[in-house]
């Protein structure tokens, strides 16, 4: 008989992507291994399992939830994404003391060190500070609980140990991964939605807002500073996927559009799918915790990248010329690399069949889901 698994995140079935897309596609796949149920913001896409929609990110309503879950759904294993799920987690099985249930975190980020990498570059610094402190008390109160902790992003266990001063002992780092869809379709029916920019050679953004966390902006930004670099070329053309243009107070160069949010995946798919060059245009203080899940859809859809050293964090096995380019954080630096890409487009192909092939092999979400099955079926 399969143990039964409760998995508890932020899952938010309106904003499908971001701190959306761990959850869904691990519990995708752990249903191979487990029984499981998923509690979240919205589940109404969860097709795969039984869940329970909270609505609300207070802190109470999780609690209750997850009570409500361990009493009908009994878990063997409560698996808590994020801090807020974590703490309510924590809380709301202390109370309960149910029998023979492990309580395992995952860590999407370590937060602290994000907002505090921010701090001198928001608009509201005192806001980040803020932040950066109830980051910080609430999640060293789940590293100092002993409860074991899966990692989205390798650094993890090292800025725990220089934030809290512990190394944790029961640690896993497992990333995130694509799907299965992504990787095996290469061919994409639908037209051409950048017919009307043709010839140019498309590079694409993918920075869509998302709750809290303003890295997506920093990398609009620097966007918008690389095309007016490259206003005067002819054969390149810069595409935001993720917001419009009216979410942007300066004035734009012309070599840039913006595609508004593609809620379908086939549509993100195919934006994708058609661009030739994806881009991830991160400052050092755009600080993510985890694989960006756009680089793994860039290197899964067999673009050639071009990267800031932020834009690989957890991703060290992907390397400058052996399976994308990595230029410099100033704008004038990315602009030249660029330009470089597209005049040697065809001759770096080899860069884009390397990194798919790498994807493929370790970091499918199937492939992960099996990571994280190991873990959670030792510990239980």
């Amino acid at each position: 008989m399969a143990k039964r698994l409760l998995i508890v995140s932020t899952l938010d079935s309106n904003q499908p992507f971001g701190a959306f897309t761990r959850p869904f596609y691990l519990g995708q796949y752990l249903i191979n291994y487990f029984d499981i149920c998923q509690v979240g913001l919205n589940c109404s896409s969860v097709n795969y399992a039984p869940s329970i929609s909270i609505g609300s990110r207070s802190l109470k309503s999780y609690i209750q939830a997850i009570q409500k879950s361990v009493k009908e759904f009994q878990p063997d294993i409560v698996y808590a994404q994020e801090t807020l799920p974590g703490l309510a987690a924590l809380i709301a099985l202390t109370l309960t003391k149910p029998q023979n249930c492990s309580l395992v975190f995952d860590f999407h980020t370590f937060s602290a060190f994000e907002y505090w990498s921010r701090l001198s570059s928001v608009a509201n610094p005192f806001k980040e500070f803020l932040q950066l402190v109830k980051t910080y008390i609430a999640q060293g109160t789940l590293v100092l609980s002993g409860h074991p902790i899966i990692a989205a992003g390798g650094s993890t266990p090292e800025l725990i140990k220089q934030w809290y001063g512990v190394t944790p002992r029961h640690i896993h780092c497992i990333g995130n991964g694509v799907t299965e869809e992504l990787l095996n379709s290469q061919f994409c029916l639908q037209p051409d939605p950048y017919s009307a920019l043709r010839p140019a050679k498309i590079a694409v953004v993918v920075a869509p807002k998302t709750f809290q966390f303003p890295t997506n902006d920093m990398s609009v930004s620097m966007t918008i500073d690389i095309a007016r670099c490259l206003e005067n070329q002819q054969s390149l053309h810069f595409v935001v996927i993720g917001r419009s243009a009216d979410d942007i107070e300066s004035e734009l160069p012309s070599n840039i559009s913006f595609a508004g949010f593609l809620p379908k995946r086939e549509d993100f798919d195919t934006y994708l799918k058609y661009a030739d060059i994806a881009l991830l245009p991160f400052p050092k203080q755009a600080v993510a915790g985890g694989a960006r899940n756009k680089a793994l859809d860039y290197f899964a859809s067999k673009k050639l990248v071009v990267s800031t050293q932020e834009g690989l964090r957890s991703l060290e096995e992907f390397r400058h010329l052996e399976h994308l380019l990595v230029a410099g954080y100033s704008a004038s630096e990315m602009a030249d690399v660029i330009l470089d890409a597209v005049i040697n487009f065809d001759n770096y192909q080899p860069l884009t069949e390397a990194a798919y092939t790498l994807i493929r092999d370790k970091y499918s979400w199937s492939a992960q889901a099996k990571n994280v099955a190991s873990v959670l079926m030792a510990i239980s």
